[in-house]
């Protein structure tokens, strides 16, 4: 028995390219994984390569930006440089409105 498809669930007629591709590109996830590209290279920028090489950013959650750090020290001191991070993610991404930093210890692999 053959499943048919309402009139109403399919196009009427040509789409636009761009609508077809955006659409896909959500279906694939691709969205997610540019912004986590874009994430992480503004962490790379606010924070500078050597802190980069020692830190891997997480997740964003109600406005919190998850920080996996190698070692404590390190979580003390990217502690003391909070509000300097914050206010240059914030100019970075500022569609992420990112207003706090978690930082804690964990694997970089």
């Amino acid at each position: 028995m053959a499943v048919r498809m309402s009139r109403s669930s399919q196009p009427r007629g040509p789409q636009a390219i761009g609508n077809v591709l955006s659409e896909l590109m959500a279906r694939g996830g691709f969205a997610r994984v540019q912004s986590a590209g874009a994430l992480s290279g503004a962490w790379r920028e606010a924070a500078g390569p050597l802190v980069a090489a020692y830190t891997r950013v997480g997740q964003i959650r109600a406005g919190t930006l998850d920080v996996i750090v190698g070692n404590s020290t390190l979580v003390q001191e990217l502690g003391f440089q909070k509000q300097d991070l914050i206010a240059a993610l914030a100019s970075l991404l500022p569609d992420e409105r990112i207003k706090n930093l978690r930082f804690r210890v964990g694997s970089l692999e």
